[in-house]
């Protein structure tokens, strides 16, 4: 799928073309956005940028030198964003090819990033001059979305930490599994955002002739940075109530526990006695002795109370 926009009068307004004119306006755009590109639109859409699309395997590369680089298409800078499927947060790449007339972004998701700049544009709600402030504009929402996703992790966060230090009949397992799910996701978020840091440091050299757009990267640059500080916050709350969780099922365990110890310790005496009286020797005092059985009994009796009074005067139950 492309999409193509242009900007007029510091608005994005996206060209309404059908398949066929499509490429007739391709070289007048000022932001080419390609989604899932096939084999047809990779073709003649090489021809048009004099440059290779990038495949998936390119984009996903770590190295700083094969994520952010110039090259004669142009600025180069792949970065990773958040993708929300079936409750769970995992990381697709972005490629940004910057140009000197033109943006063109290639990705394989429907990020809601770039939902929500559609939107926001459509309502006349994003400002830009040119195609390196739309690029630092993607960056600066895409880092807004970051900071709410923050938000609603520390909000589940607090919701478990209520479940797991407040609520006495609180399911732990289940509460371990949330913290897992939490801590996985924030680290996601704070692999983005490191990602982030580094595209933003490659694009200042790049832009800061242009005073605007520096001082734009540098601000997104410090949100960035605060936003890294309570990824660090949220990853300690994590571990403290993890740690916090385990310890609560270590003593849940512990205490059934100590119910079968103080349960043997307490039926031990009672077994000794029975045993001696089970025995099959021919001469034992108590066998021809009338209260004999009643004796034996009481003492089963006595011995098991005597134990259990012993425990529950040093205060062990």
């Amino acid at each position: 799928m492309i999409r193509l926009y242009n900007i007029q009068n510091g608005r994005i307004k996206e060209a309404e073309v059908d398949g066929q004119q499509i490429e007739s306006y391709l070289g007048d755009v000022d932001w080419l956005d390609i989604q899932e590109p096939d084999e047809f639109e990779r073709s003649w859409l090489n021809q048009l940028l004099e440059t290779d699309l990038p495949e998936s395997t390119d984009v996903e590369e770590i190295e700083a030198s094969a994520r952010c680089f110039v090259d004669k298409a142009g600025i180069h800078v792949h970065s990773l964003f958040l993708v929300q499927q079936e409750g769970r947060y995992r990381t697709v790449s972005v490629a940004f090819i910057l140009q000197s007339d033109r943006l063109v972004t290639i990705r394989e998701n429907d990020l809601a990033d770039f939902r929500l700049l559609r939107m926001r544009a459509r309502r006349g709600q994003v400002e830009v001059e040119s195609a390196p402030d739309l690029l630092v504009t993607l960056l600066e929402q895409k880092v807004e979305n970051h900071a709410d996703t923050i938000e609603d992790i520390h909000r589940q966060l607090e919701d478990v930490s209520r479940i797991v230090l407040e609520q006495e009949d609180a399911e732990l397992n289940e509460a371990i599994d949330r913290l897992a799910r939490l801590e996985d996701s924030n680290g996601k978020i704070r692999l983005c955002l490191m990602d982030t840091q580094r595209n933003l440091s490659f694009l200042l050299r790049y832009l800061r002739n242009n005073q605007s757009q520096a001082d734009n990267l540098r601000e997104i640059m410090r949100d960035v940075e605060t936003l890294m500080s309570h990824t660090a916050f949220l990853f300690d709350k994590i571990n403290f109530l993890m740690d916090s969780t385990q310890g609560f099922i270590n003593i849940q365990q512990n205490q059934i526990i100590k119910i079968f110890s103080i349960a043997a310790v307490v039926f031990l005496p009672p077994t000794l006695v029975a045993s001696i009286y089970g025995m099959n020797f021919e001469y034992m005092p108590e066998l021809d002795w009338m209260l004999g059985y009643p004796w034996a009994l009481g003492l089963m009796v006595a011995s098991g109370i005597a134990p259990y009074w012993y425990f529950k005067r040093k205060g062990w139950l």
